[in-house]
């Protein structure tokens, strides 16, 4: 009932006392739905505003099927970008200045984008920056996609016209606001099994979920495991040990290589990455992330890996499934005891309720409907129980560039 309800929430009555924030989506993708959508037609103070498609037809059917007020789209909604890549694949990156430059808009969502032929994850990382500064020069708040830009100047460089013009930009790492991560860092903060001595957080799916021409192996728009899967494996290991790294030991890449290159490909992107951090008071971290592993033995796909491991002076935890704990998790706590054992508890945490910490929200609630009420209570001048603020995305990208430039890759 709770997965059932995540994906079907019940639609909230508006507040009377507050202005709706009106929200322009831009793409109807298919994330579209769970990643704002229906957060959005919970909040009782957002309002499905408008949605923008390269296709008036598609934008138009999206509005009508999910409760859009307006929709843009053809030759007056976009001015295309071309941009040629692989096998003279043409792909338009709609632009949506008519959404941008609509009054009525007060924040704007960047999620998947569906082009013909060619389904984009998300709007490209290499475009990220672009579109993000041209969405705040229009005046408008930014829910922006992960990671932020393709570099910490770029990143630096949104948030300080947000500062600016007075507007909210959030990097939206929803996974950060919801409870059962907070759990975590709190069971972590309470020193019950002591200091932290390593982390290891991986994000990883088999060969076959993301096809060999994917946009996230295009190096030109921002791809790479690193910038995709890696940043949220980076984001984890900061934000639970609370604090930066202060060097990159080791780093190495798994290049894609798309089936049938000739023998003098070069490839210049990740498709995975390992990586060995060091981090104040002698704490060590290794991230993973890998967007096609190989199959074991050639022809068995490997679980997904979505787990982050705390060891401590005491023991240690799991955490499985951060990044979508709504759908399933679970902590694993296991504490040394004085005669060489280890007492194991597992906690199940969807609510503040259940982790003992002061937050709003319901079992069913998704990473993205907390991200959510967070983002609407900052533009509503109230304070969000949790954040992702400038530093830390700035410091998220920082890192991320300084891994890339341990195995040689400069940033883009």
């Amino acid at each position: 009932m709770t997965v059932y309800t995540a994906f079907f929430p019940p639609t909230s009555v508006p507040s009377p006392d507050s202005r709706p924030i009106k929200i322009g989506v831009i793409g109807a993708a298919n994330i579209a739905p769970i990643a704002i959508v229906s957060p959005a037609k919970n909040h009782p103070e957002t309002v499905l505003y408008a949605i923008a498609a390269r296709d008036k037809t598609r934008a138009e059917a999206f509005a009508k099927t999910h409760g859009f007020e307006k929709a843009y789209g053809g030759p007056n909604g976009y001015q295309g970008t071309p941009l040629l890549l692989r096998e003279n694949l043409l792909i338009i990156l709609m632009s949506c200045e008519d959404l941008l430059d609509d009054p009525e808009i007060d924040a704007v969502y960047n999620p998947d984008i569906w082009i013909p032929q060619f389904f984009v994850p998300k709007l490209p990382n290499g475009l990220h920056y672009e579109w993000t500064m041209k969405a705040l020069a229009a005046g408008k708040h930014v829910l922006l996609e992960k990671p932020s830009a393709n570099t910490a100047e770029e990143t630096r460089n949104m948030f300080d016209l947000a500062e600016k013009k007075g507007l909210v930009l959030l990097e939206a790492f929803h996974y950060r606001f919801h409870p059962a991560i907070q759990r975590v860092k709190a069971i972590i903060d309470s020193k019950e099994l002591g200091a932290i001595k390593h982390i290891s957080a991986s994000l990883a799916v088999p060969k076959g979920v993301m096809k060999p021409g994917d946009i996230r192996f295009d190096y030109s728009l921002g791809g790479g495991g690193l910038m995709d899967m890696g940043c949220y494996t980076l984001n984890v290991i900061r934000y639970l040990s609370s604090s930066n790294p202060t060097a990159v030991i080791s780093a190495e890449h798994n290049h894609h290589v798309p089936p049938g290159s000739p023998t003098s490909f070069k490839p210049n992107v990740d498709r995975g990455t390992t990586a060995t951090l060091a981090l104040p008071n002698d704490i060590t971290a290794t991230l993973y992330a890998d967007l096609r592993m190989p199959f074991n033995y050639g022809f068995i796909p490997p679980m997904p890996r979505v787990s982050t491991i705390i060891t401590l002076e005491g023991g240690d935890i799991e955490i499985y499934n951060f990044p979508m704990p709504t759908l399933y998790h679970s902590i694993t706590v296991s504490t040394k005891a004085n005669n060489n054992t280890v007492k194991t508890r597992v906690e199940k945490v969807y609510t503040f309720a259940d982790a003992k910490i002061e937050g709003k929200g319901e079992a069913w609630w998704t990473t993205y409907r907390f991200q959510l009420e967070a983002f609407v209570d900052r533009i509503k001048g109230r304070t969000p129980q949790t954040w992702v603020d400038r530093e830390d995305s700035i410091a998220n990208m920082h890192w991320i560039e300084q891994i890339y430039a341990k195995v040689g890759h400069w940033p883009r």
